[in-house]
């Protein structure tokens, strides 16, 4: 069987096995989330809580800059909010913005003062399933909450000091441009450890996921809560020291394997589920959940990594 033919025929079972897994039915998801950002500094921090109830709007433009499609949702008790979109439109020149909220009375009030709109980023697209991602939206107080130090808490008011020297901010690599599809199908049985993943010669193997996706968005609130809302993937793959750590860095891990190879022991949403249940449970259970993704992406020492370096 000559190259062409065979190629041919991979791109067949791909698009039959794609089929059987999503349906006929394409579907776009937005997922994203709202903070009170208690110090009115721009950013997240400790101090800062999700909102809930509160009205998001998601405005695509074209060309000329006219708007073309508006959607409207509504946060969740956890602040979070998904937005579905029949097909796979293509929401790149599409923003978020807070519109109102719920949240403007009482002890804990947060009122509408927001900051900028946030783009939609594209998680992974595969088959007829799609993901964006959108950056934390904020809501503000009428004033800085007490423990909010003027010290410590920057605003976006003029400094009177002298200008200091901006330091460079802490860069991961850049990753270099991904091909359009990997060496080797995903049909095949293949595990792969953390360190094939952070490895250089084989990053055209992120295919279905963005390495800068939020840990927050692919395992969701609890995750969030115990991670932050800043860290991807990509930086969740180098975390060492201690349970929680460990436990991040091997869901990272089966997560994406999953997403490598149906013949895999979970599937992505069996891994999420995994590690939120590790995450509400006790410390041994988060290190044994820990342990079993990390025998299972060593292919329990009889399935290998069959990734070849991407040219």
């Amino acid at each position: 069987m000559d190259y062409s033919t065979l190629s041919k025929l991979l791109v067949a079972s791909l698009l039959i096995v794609g089929s059987a897994l999503h349906g006929a039915q394409a579907q776009t998801t937005v997922s994203g989330s709202v903070f009170c950002d208690r110090c009115k500094d721009g950013k997240l921090s400790a101090l800062d809580y999700p909102l809930a109830g509160s009205n998001i709007t998601v405005t695509c433009v074209g060309a000329d800059g006219q708007p073309t499609l508006t959607r409207e949702g509504t946060t969740n008790a956890l602040g979070n909010y998904i937005m579905r979109f029949d097909g796979t439109p293509d929401l790149s020149n599409c923003s978020a913005q807070l519109s109102s909220n719920n949240n403007q009375q009482g002890a804990r009030a947060c009122g509408l003062a927001s900051g900028p709109s946030q783009k939609l980023k594209l998680g992974f697209r595969l088959f007829n399933m799609g993901l964006y991602t959108v950056d934390s939206l904020l809501a503000q107080p009428a004033q800085p909450a007490s423990a909010c130090s003027n010290s410590t808490a920057p605003t976006f008011g003029v400094r009177t000091t002298a200008p200091a020297t901006p330091r460079p901010g802490i860069r991961l690599p850049p990753l270099p441009r991904l091909p359009s599809a990997p060496p080797l199908p995903f049909i095949e049985a293949t595990a792969c450890p953390d360190s094939y993943w952070t490895n250089a010669q084989y990053k055209c193997y992120w295919r279905a996921i963005n390495p800068d996706t939020k840990v927050a968005v692919a395992f969701g609130p609890i995750a969030a809560k115990k991670y932050g809302t800043n860290i991807s993937l990509w930086q969740s793959l180098q975390g060492r020291g201690d349970t929680y750590k460990t436990l991040l860095r091997e869901a990272t891990t089966a997560y994406l394997n999953a997403f490598n190879s149906l013949q895999f022991p979970y599937n992505a949403l069996s891994v999420v589920q995994r590690t939120n249940d590790a995450l509400v449970g006790s410390p041994r259970l988060a290190l044994l959940t820990a342990l079993k993704f990390k025998r299972a992406n060593s292919g329990y020492g009889k399935i290998p990594c069959k990734f070849t370096p991407c040219k």
